[in-house]
Parts: structure tokens; sequence; C-alpha cells
């Protein structure tokens, strides 16, 4: 969660307003306050429907500090997915209850209530089922591990077989801590989860495939390449490598590379951010590489796209350096600990 819109109507929700973005200062806190109601640390407004439109699709979790009918009623024209909505959340302007509305696993509502409850000194109001019995969610499991959900109508059978007092098979490629009492790491269950880098095997006759979102994607390019190019050439090798581009998390390359406008606009269009490194930092990244005398010669690193994605990812390179069209194309995994008892926030 990154960017957090605070929303207050009164007096009395614009004081609360600035309570919520001090207790939460650790985030990108935005106060929008009515306009009658306003200060110089806000922004003010004067149609909340219109506010609301906006905020909705920019912002990852929404508060409104107000009575939850308008919350609900200023939302509901905007909910489109619980994959892509944020988390909305409703507190009275006396501080008393933080409740969250939409979003309460994947976009973090409940954790984020939570948090705040206890940073304002209120009460959480969370009727989520899972969350009131202490029960696995496989959706807020997912959001907290960042892992992408391959099926939402399997998350839900399998939400529903825990309510019900079923147990959980699981099949994990990766490492992982605190499994709940409701898994089991067997094969004989009839729902089952499967954690791997790709939708393969199902061996429970309800599978859910969780896939991580941990690939960083190296790129190099040539000068004034465009950003259709680069996703291009990136949805080309990824695709041609097995690998989905969905899982792809970061985006590295040398950092004379750092205001190329095709790269930079590529990671916008994405929702991906852009980490560059000096030439140096690069030849110091472990592992074997290909080697380009040229690319040496013109910017002091024998391979950009190979080196800068394992430097950013800190593990190891999947899809070695494919060149399309002017852009290189590489990428490394980000090493996956999947922790049951984690939280998103």
């Amino acid at each position: 969660m990154k960017n957090i819109a605070v929303i207050s109507l009164t007096e009395r929700g614009r004081l609360l307003s600035a309570r919520i973005a001090d207790a939460l200062q650790s985030y990108d806190i935005w106060r929008f306050c009515f306009h009658k109601h306003t200060d110089e640390h806000a922004e003010a407004f004067d149609d909340l429907s219109q506010l609301t439109g906006h905020l909705f699709s920019v912002y990852d979790a929404l508060i409104f500090v107000s009575a939850c009918g308008i919350a609900v009623r200023m939302t509901a024209p905007h909910i489109r997915s619980k994959q892509t909505d944020p988390a909305v959340i409703a507190a009275d302007d006396r501080g008393q209850y933080v409740i969250p509305l939409l979003s309460g696993h994947l976009g973090g509502a409940n954790a984020l209530a939570e948090l705040l409850a206890k940073r304002i000194g209120a009460q959480s109001i969370i009727t989520t089922a899972t969350d009131i019995g202490g029960q696995f969610s496989p959706d807020s499991f997912a959001a907290a591990n960042d892992l992408l959900i391959a099926d939402l109508t399997a998350a839900k059978k399998i939400a529903a077989a825990v309510l019900n007092g079923g147990t959980i098979g699981l099949h994990c490629a990766y490492p992982y801590r605190n499994l709940p009492p409701d898994m089991t790491a067997a094969d004989d269950a009839a729902y089952g989860i499967v954690i791997a880098d790709a939708v393969k095997q199902s061996p429970y006759p309800v599978t859910l495939h969780l896939i991580p979102h941990n690939m960083v994607v190296g790129i190099g390019c040539k000068k004034g390449t465009s950003a259709q190019q680069i996703r291009d050439a990136v949805q080309k090798v990824f695709a041609e490598s097995g690998v989905s581009s969905e899982r792809i998390c970061k985006a590295a390359s040398i950092d004379l590379k750092a205001q190329e406008a095709g790269l930079l606009q590529f990671c916008a269009d994405t929702d991906i951010p852009l980490q560059t490194y000096s030439a140096e930092e690069l030849m110091h990244a472990a592992g074997e590489f290909s080697h380009s005398e040229f690319a040496e010669k013109v910017t002091g690193s024998d391979n950009i796209c190979e080196r800068s994605a394992v430097l950013c990812s800190g593990g190891k390179l999947v899809i070695r350096k494919t060149a399309l069209n002017g852009v290189t194309v590489a990428a490394a995994e980000i090493p996956v600990e999947i922790d049951f008892e984690k939280r998103m926030l």
C-alpha cells in the first residue's frame, strides 16, 4: 500500500483527518477536506462525488471520515473487482470506530483499519468471516505474500471450505513457515493450494494456483526507443520463455537510462518502479553473464539487462539476455519465503 487519501466533511472530521495523517505518517497521506472545513495542509473540494471518482482509480486506500452510508454511496458506482478496487474505510468523525467497507483482504482494508484504530484509540469493526474466526483466508494470505491469484472462483471455494471446517492441502515450491492448523502438506484433500512459478499441475479437485509477483525485468535500449517498443519486447520475451509478464514487480537498468523517456513511460504505464545502477555497480554483480564488448565500450558495463536484473532482485537469472528491435531484455527472480502469518499493510 502506497498512497492513502483521507476525506473529511465536517470541522470535527477535519481535525480527525489530521490525526489520521499523523498516525499513518509512514505512508503517503493526502488529505481532502470539504471547502467549508479545510486547512493549509489539505486540498479543498466542493463535490464529493466527483472527488471520489477521481481518487478511486488513483489511490490504494480511501479513508472517509464520515458515515458509512456516505462512503458506500460515493464508491458504489466505481466498484469493479476485488483485485483492482482500492481499500475503502469509514471512520466516524468522533474517532470511535474504524470500519473497512471494501477490499478487506486483497486491498488491505482490514489490516489498515486495525492499525489505524490502534493508533488513534478507536475500535475496528471487522466483519469478514475468516478474520473474525482467526481462520486462513486465501486472498488475504496471497496479498500479504505478494502472490498472484490465478482463479478467484477457486479462492472463494477454498475460503468457504475453511469456514465449513475443511482442511486445505498445500503444494509449495518455495520455503514456507507458520502453516496454519487448517492446512496440510498432503495430497488427499478435496481443496488445495499450489504455490509455484506457473499454473502447471492441479493435484486437488479444487486447486487454487498462487504465483509469486517477484520478477525483475532488466532492460537495455537504444536512445529514443519508444515505450511501445519496450513493452512489445518484454511481452514477447516473457511469452517465449513461458513466464507470465504479470509477475513483473520491478524494472532495472543502467543509470545512463534513468531519464530515458520511453523506459520511464513503460514503467509508468505498467505501474512498476525503475531501479538504475552505475556501470561499476553492474560490473560487480555476482554471476555468469553474457558479454558485449560494444556495450562495455559505450556504457562501461558489458551487460546491462542481465546484470541489472540480478543486482536488483538479489536472486537468480531466469531469462537470459534477448535482443529485439533495439531492446535487450532479461529477468531475475526475487527470492521467496512464504509466511502464512504475514499480514498485508
